[in-house]
């Protein structure tokens, strides 16, 4: 493992880790991209894709090459708060006799955790999980305690399955920094797909970055320089999906009932500066910003028709 301390640059680390992921999983390299950089930007992503696509291959794979502890929680109508953030149990002192509560953590304490199907769950036990990604803590038993860092959520839907789901309020998909769109294999890449997995080798995923190496590169894309008209760029796009915006387009005033609010402007130039990393240059360029801007915007645009 490598840390971005060591002689290898912090642009190199990120590619490194980029190229580890691509290595185990066929195709996919634009939703790859997109988690790398919704983790490099310290953020969460919305993953939305019909099931079988590898969305859990991808994550795993993530968290193999980082030496990251990986959990997974199937969100269910029946699973409530507790099942996430954790649980009062009592226990006894078997020579004492004394009884006390201890507090068993829940599946949140995890740097990566993969909330699948989040929508399949009810509003309240959403918010337990959506409260842990904004404050990065967990409140239980009276205690407030910190969850580790990194900490990278990533929620899956299933756009084709409707009946028995309670779709996520706009104000909460805001929280997500990326709403990433995952699709169907190529010709090509579908058998590939089937020799991979249909062979006898899968090597594992080589560690190439820690905790520490992850921390490290969150921080060096807050400090990747945004001059003013990469600023004035990103807000500008924001205010232009807004239907009363003196900037906005006519499709938008026609379509669009709320348009994006502040917190897009921010996740684009957070996803331009972890996108610039990854390419290997050390300032946002208008190029990042319009990288972004899809994954940034099209679960904060809402339109006026079904």
């Amino acid at each position: 493992m490598t840390s971005p301390a060591s002689s290898v640059s912090v642009a190199d680390a990120a590619r490194s880790l980029r190229a580890e992921v691509r290595r185990r999983i066929v195709g996919q390299e634009r939703v790859i991209d997109e988690i790398l950089m919704a983790m490099l930007a310290g953020g969460h992503a919305l993953l939305v894709g019909v099931p079988g696509l590898a969305k859990t291959l991808i994550i795993k794979t993530l968290a193999e090459a980082t030496h990251l502890e990986f959990r997974r929680i199937q969100f269910t109508p029946d699973l409530v708060p507790s099942d996430i953030t954790g649980t009062e149990i009592m226990e006894e002192d078997a020579a004492t006799g004394t009884r006390r509560f201890r507090f068993v953590r829940g599946p949140v304490f995890a740097n990566i955790l993969l909330a699948d199907e989040i929508n399949r769950t009810p509003p309240r036990t959403q918010a337990a999980l959506l409260e842990a990604m904004q404050e990065h803590r967990v409140t239980a038993a009276g205690e407030t305690m910190r969850l580790p860092e990194p900490f990278f959520v990533l929620a899956t839907q299933n756009p084709i399955e409707q009946e028995g789901t309670y779709p996520l309020p706009e104000a909460q998909l805001d929280r997500f920094l990326f709403d990433v769109r995952i699709g169907y294999p190529g010709e090509d890449e579908e058998i590939r797909i089937l020799r991979a997995t249909t062979g006898v080798d899968d090597a594992a995923p080589v560690p190439v970055l820690d905790a520490a190496g992850v921390i490290a590169l969150q921080r060096m894309v807050r400090e990747v320089p945004a001059a003013a008209p990469a600023l004035a760029y990103a807000a500008g796009l924001a205010r232009a999906t807004r239907p009363d915006d003196v900037t906005a387009p006519a499709l938008v005033r026609q379509y669009v009932r709320w348009g994006a609010g502040p917190r897009a402007g921010q996740a684009l130039i957070l996803g331009a500066k972890a996108h610039a990393l990854l390419e290997g240059r050390h300032a946002v360029a208008p190029e990042d910003i319009r990288r972004v801007a899809a994954p940034v915007l099209r679960h904060r645009v809402l339109p006026n028709f079904a």
